[in-house]
């Protein structure tokens, strides 16, 4: 049996990724590691062409707190170089980089379905 925290994130990400594309964007990597040993839950290009590094941040529930509690400006920081450096090595055209944070629930006990929100730029602060 996995991990029930690790399966949670996967699940996450994969619906994060799907409500996305859903809405304009293009996921061009999912779980990214950087040679400089940084990981990017998602890197996507967002409708007006700026290229996103997604930090998603799943909870169960509302007990154990906000996901935007676990995530500081040095994490931030690490993201935004791993999205730095992804772009450095890839061909996609785009008109510069930033880092969003999503926050995902499971929208009832019930449904396999999810509410997210998204907090976009939390690395400029």
């Amino acid at each position: 049996m996995g991990d029930a925290r690790h399966e949670l994130g996967l699940a996450a990400e994969h619906a994060v990724a799907a409500w996305l594309e859903a809405t304009g964007w293009h996921v061009v990597a999912r779980r990214h590691r950087t040679r400089s040993g940084g990981e990017v839950d998602l890197i996507a290009l967002d409708p007006g062409r700026v290229l996103v590094g997604v930090e998603v941040r799943a909870r169960r529930s509302a007990r154990a707190g906000d996901g935007s509690e676990s995530i500081d400006a040095r994490r931030t920081a690490r993201i935004g170089h791993s999205v730095v450096e992804y772009a450095s090595s890839t061909r996609i055209t785009h008109l510069g980089t930033r880092v969003d944070l999503v926050l995902v629930a499971p929208s009832d006990v019930e449904s396999s379905g999810w509410k997210a929100r998204r907090i976009p730029d939390v690395g400029s602060g």
